[in-house]
């Protein structure tokens, strides 16, 4: 008899097992990603998720998924991904974050003046320019080393109070790490950006391939060059306390097909 049940439990079993990155990757709530299973073709499909290409790689060797990023502004419900001439429809559930509220004496960073605030899209547009880069390259990894070693301070997607004002929802990890930590890159990648912003500080990007973004602000020291190749684990910079900050931290963003995603996904540390 349990010969029998193991027998049925098996041909129960979908035709395609869910892979390692699947397992890994699909976190599909706002701020999460979704894995979708685009089929076995010859060659890899293209994606696009609200007009936005997608990361599309093989998983195990035998099939093509596309690995969406799906924004914290997104609302929970059903969402379509176009691929390969078809629309694949999927499901987003929701999430709750948490409140952080914090104090700062420069009172320019809650309320810029107009010369600020000029300066300040200016940035924005540079910074969205780097977000929205789609280079043909495939990760070399999508499970990533952390890029300091640290215990968290702010996780991903907490709703942020300054002096009191809500502002933009924290898009990215936080470690509580000293000044001077090197800053090291979580797998291979391009520098696409340095610059030193008025909320980011000294800031370095990295393109891994496909419209994965690493972003790591806030550093006291940039260590590479523009279109500079890092290898994984090479160090990038060194953490600080420039733009924003009311301490040194380490802060690291990840984007998906331009959507800021929780990178506890990418190194097997996310909550529910």
């Amino acid at each position: 008899m349990r010969l029998l049940l193991t027998l049925l439990l098996c041909l129960a079993l979908p035709a395609h097992a869910e892979g390692f990155l699947s397992r890994l990757l699909n976190k599909p709530v706002p701020g999460g990603g979704a894995v979708i299973d685009l089929g076995d073709a010859g060659a890899a499909p293209q994606a696009r998720f609200q007009g936005k290409p997608v990361l599309v790689v093989k998983e195990d060797g035998r099939r093509w998924i596309a690995v969406v990023g799906l924004p914290l502004t997104l609302k929970p419900g059903r969402q379509t991904l176009d691929a390969a001439g078809r629309q694949f429809v999927f499901t987003v559930g929701s999430k709750r974050y948490a409140e952080q509220r914090i104090t700062l004496k420069n009172k320019q960073q809650v309320n810029p003046s107009p010369a600020n605030l000029a300066r300040i899209e200016r940035e924005l547009a540079e910074q969205t320019r780097a977000y929205r880069s789609f280079s043909v390259g495939t990760p070399s990894n999508l499970l990533l080393d952390k890029p300091v070693n640290g215990p968290l301070s702010s996780r991903f997607g907490v709703r942020r109070f300054f002096n009191g004002e809500e502002r933009n929802p924290h898009a990215g990890l936080d470690f509580a790490v000293p000044a001077g930590t090197p800053v090291k890159a979580p797998a291979a990648g391009k520098v696409i950006l340095i610059g030193d912003y008025f909320f980011n500080g000294r800031t370095v990007f990295l393109d891994h391939g496909q419209g994965f973004i690493s972003m790591f602000c806030h550093l006291s020291k940039v260590e590479v060059r523009l279109g500079q190749q890092l290898p994984r684990g090479a160090v990038l910079g060194r953490v600080g306390a420039t733009g924003r900050a009311t301490g040194p931290h380490m802060h690291w963003n990840i984007s998906l097909n331009d959507a800021r995603v929780d990178p506890t996904i990418f190194i097997g540390a996310f909550e529910p």
